[in-house]
C-alpha cells in the first residue's frame, strides 16, 4: 500500500493513503541502520499490520524529488509565501531570503500578499511593481473579507505545497479557508495524532483533496542562506538571469565589475532596486562566512 506521511511525532509517522484514510506506522529498523530518516511528505510504501486500528510499518521510502532542511519535509511541488501588505509591513530582506532559499533548490514561488482590505492602492502597487518584474505569480488576498481564496484554491490543486510566512500576517486565517468546505476522507484520525495538532514545532501536511496537500511550516522570524555559495548566489534571483554573458567580464559577480549590465539595468529601473540591494547584502553576508 503507498501514501504520504502527512504527520511524524515521537517515532510514529502518519501516512495518508488515498480513499482509505490514515495509518499509524513505525518505520523499520532498516532506516536507522542506513541513517536514512523519512520526512514528512515522503511517499512511502507501508504493510498494514492492522486494518480495524490503522496500523502499519513504513517499508520502503520512495525517491526524493526535493527535501529541505528547515523546515524537515520532502517532496515540495511549490512554495505559497505569504506576507501582509500591511500591519505588518512586509519585511523584503526576510521575503527574498526565502525566495532564494527556494530558488536554490529549484522549488517554483508563489507570492500571495493578504490584508488587502486595510492597505492602500500605492502599498499594493509598490509590491506588484517590485515582484512582477522577478517573474514571481503574485495573488493579492483578503482572509477577512475572503476575497481570491478561490484564485489561492485553483493554484494549489493537484499539487504538494509549502505555505511560510512570519507571524501576524493571516496565514491560518488563510489555511482556514483553503480547508472550509473540505471533507477529510481520513477517518478518523490516532489520538496520538491529536497531541501536537496546535502545534507549530512539527511540520504537518493537511489534506485539501484526492491529490492536494499543504504544509503549514513552523513560522520562521530570519533565515541564514548558509549552504548557497557567492558564485551562486546571483542564479537564486531571476530578474538577473536575461543580463548573464551581457557583462564586460565573464563571471561578473554583479557587484564591484566595471560594465556590468545588471547595474546598468537596475539604474535604468528594469530590476528594482531593492532587490538589487537585497543581493548585495547577501553576497557580503556570504563573504564574511568564508571568512571564519
Amino acid at each position: 500500500m503507498q501514501g504520504k506521511i502527512i504527520k511524524g511525532i515521537a517515532g510514529f509517522y502518519y501516512v495518508h493513503v488515498v480513499e482509505s484514510g490514515v495509518y499509524e506506522c513505525k518505520a523499520k529498523g532498516i532506516f536507522r541502520k542506513d541513517g536514512i530518516k523519512p520526512l514528512v511528505g515522503d511517499e512511502v510504501e507501508i504493510e498494514v499490520l492492522d486494518d480495524k486500528d490503522m496500523e502499519g510499518n513504513i517499508m520502503r521510502i520512495l525517491p526524493r524529488r526535493n527535501e529541505l532542511i528547515r523546515p524537515a519535509v520532502a517532496n515540495i511541488d511549490q512554495a505559497l509565501v505569504v506576507f501582509a501588505v500591511a500591519k505588518p509591513k512586509p519585511h523584503l530582506n526576510l521575503l527574498d531570503r526565502f525566495l532564494v532559499m527556494m530558488e536554490s533548490r529549484e522549488i517554483p514561488v508563489i507570492l500571495c500578499f493578504n490584508k488587502t482590505d486595510i492597505a492602500k492602492d500605492p502599498e499594493i502597487a509598490g509590491l506588484r511593481d517590485i515582484y512582477e518584474r522577478c517573474g514571481y505569480p503574485l495573488i493579492f488576498t483578503s482572509a477577512k473579507e475572503e476575497k481570491h481564496i478561490e484564485e489561492l484554491k485553483a493554484v494549489l490543486k493537484g499539487k504538494t505545497t509549502a505555505i511560510a510566512g512570519p507571524s501576524g500576517v493571516g496565514k491560518s486565517s488563510i489555511i482556514n479557508l483553503l480547508q472550509s468546505e473540505v471533507e477529510m476522507e481520513t477517518g478518523s484520525i490516532s489520538r496520538k495524532i491529536e497531541r501536537g495538532r496546535h502545534t507549530t514545532r512539527h511540520s504537518e501536511l493537511l489534506v485539501l483533496g484526492e491529490d492536494s496537500y499543504i504544509m503549514d511550516t513552523p513560522g520562521f522570524s530570519s533565515l541564514y542562506i548558509s549552504d548557497i555559495e557567492q558564485d551562486s548566489l546571483k542564479y537564486c534571483f531571476p530578474e538577473f538571469v536575461p543580463y548573464e554573458g551581457k557583462c564586460r567580464f565573464n563571471g561578473c559577480s554583479h557587484v564591484h565589475e566595471p560594465d556590468c549590465a545588471v547595474k546598468q539595468a537596475v539604474e535604468e529601473e528594469k530590476i528594482h532596486r531593492s532587490r538589487y540591494e537585497d543581493y548585495l547584502a547577501m553576497y557580503q553576508e556570504i563573504q564574511e562566512r568564508k571568512r571564519f
